[in-house]
């Protein structure tokens, strides 16, 4: 493996982003668990914002499966989607580069699907040096198989698997602050 870049096991605020890969509105009615993709991918984006940390999201090939489901959307606000029609989010423009000049080496990951283009992008991602932390409950496939599959995949290379509760309080590492009891409410 030679030159592998060591990370703090930990997340730490100053060096994470969360990632939200392709979910649009032709393809999520289709994805298993779909609601409650949905559902923990918004208190990832709410949590994000109470941090003030960083978010990006893909749209894959967006002519034809649509922009971004619409509650996701509208909590995204004004941020603009990395268009790609690569599977990997390597290929959405600059995005990578865009980590790296932010010096964000600690990715968030939620998305569709689990074993296509979050799993390419995965791979990537640790390829390039970036630790990421895979969401398990804000990602999903069509199929049960695609989806355990690919999380073992992530995890064999490199991925740390989580949830997304745990993510959001270990970025907040402490508790009695204003923003432990915002989180806490999200998570609830």
């Amino acid at each position: 493996m030679g030159d592998v870049k060591r990370f703090s096991k930990l997340l730490k605020p100053e060096k994470t982003a969360l990632l939200i890969i392709d979910i649009q509105e032709r393809i999520l009615p289709v994805i298993n668990n779909h609601q409650l993709i949905v559902d923990n991918t918004l208190k990832l984006i709410k949590g994000f914002k109470v941090l003030g940390l960083p978010i990006y999201f893909t749209e894959q090939y967006p002519k034809g499966l649509g922009p971004t489901t619409n509650s996701i959307a509208e909590e995204l606000g004004d941020l603009k989607p990395f268009d790609k029609m690569s599977f990997s989010c390597s290929g959405a423009g600059d995005l990578f580069e865009e980590f790296k000049k932010k010096n964000l080496s600690q990715i968030v990951i939620s998305g569709i699907e689990a074993h296509v283009c979050v799993q390419q992008t995965v791979l990537d991602l640790v390829e390039n040096n970036f630790q990421v932390n895979l969401a398990a409950d804000a990602v999903s496939s069509r199929k049960e198989k695609d989806y355990q599959t690919a999380v073992d995949r992530m995890r064999n290379h490199g991925a740390e698997i989580t949830t997304t509760e745990s993510i959001l309080f270990e970025l907040l590492n402490v508790c009695g602050t204003p923003q432990f009891k915002e989180i806490s409410k999200l998570v609830k």
